[in-house]
C-alpha cells in the first residue's frame, strides 16, 4: 500500500490563521499527512496568528526542510507572508520545490509577497488577496477563486473565504476528485460556496 501524501504547512507570526487551520483540517479529512513548520528565525514553534490565535507548529522549518514532502502549503497573512520572504531557508525551501515538479501552494498574500519578489515562478498563473493585485503582475493575474496553473504545479486562492476550495482543491491534486468530493460532503458546505463537479470543469 502507497504511504499517504504528505504536505508541508509553513506557518509564521502574523499567518492568517483560517487559512492555515482550514486547510490543514481539510487536507486530514482527505487522508494526507500534514507537517506544519515555523518559518521563525529563533524556531519558535508557538504561532501568534493574525487574529491573535495561537498555533503550535510542529517543528522549526530547518528541522524538517530537507524531508520528503509531496507539496508545500503558504498561508496569507501579511505578516507572515513578509516573514516567508524574507527567510532564505523558506525561499530555497520553496524554489527546491517548484524545480523538483512538487506543487506548491500559496493563498491571499503568499503569492503577491513571497512568490513574486524572488522571481520563482517566471511562468505561471496565480491569484492572491483582490487588495494586494498590485503585487502581481498583470499577465500572471486571474481573478478567480482558486487558480492551478499544471505547467508549473503552482496552486494560488485569494482569501479566508476561499480556503475550503484551495484545500479541497489540493486534495483532488494529491489524492483524486472522488476524495475531495467526499471531503466537501463531510463539511456540508454551503451549495454555491463550493460544488465540486461545477468547479473542477472551469479547470
Amino acid at each position: 500500500m502507497n504511504a499517504s501524501p504528505s504536505v508541508l504547512v509553513c506557518l509564521a507570526h502574523g499567518s492568517e490563521e483560517t487559512e492555515a487551520v482550514t486547510t490543514i483540517d481539510v487536507l486530514v479529512r482527505g487522508g494526507i499527512t500534514v507537517t506544519t513548520a515555523s518559518a521563525e528565525s529563533d524556531g519558535t514553534r508557538e504561532i501568534i496568528c493574525s487574529r491573535g490565535v495561537r498555533l503550535l507548529a510542529d517543528a522549526p522549518l530547518a528541522e524538517v526542510a530537507d524531508n520528503d514532502f509531496d507539496a508545500v502549503v503558504l498561508p496569507g497573512g501579511l505578516k507572515g507572508a513578509e516573514t516567508f520572504r524574507d527567510s532564505p531557508l523558506l525561499v530555497e525551501t520553496v524554489r527546491q520545490f517548484h524545480l523538483t515538479g512538487k506543487i506548491v501552494a500559496a493563498i491571499c498574500a503568499a503569492p503577491g509577497t513571497v512568490l513574486v519578489p524572488h522571481d520563482l515562478f517566471p511562468v505561471g498563473n496565480m491569484t492572491g488577496f483582490p487588495g494586494l493585485k498590485e503585487t502581481i503582475p498583470d499577465a500572471k493575474w486571474m481573478e478567480r477563486r482558486v487558480v492551478w496553473d499544471p505547467r508549473v504545479n503552482l496552486l494560488t486562492s485569494q482569501g479566508p473565504g476561499t480556503a475550503f476550495d484551495f484545500a479541497l482543491k489540493l486534495v483532488d491534486l494529491l489524492q483524486d476528485k472522488e476524495t475531495a468530493r467526499e471531503v466537501a460532503s463531510q463539511l456540508v458546505l454551503a451549495a454555491g460556496i463550493y460544488n465540486y463537479q461545477e468547479f473542477d470543469e472551469r479547470e
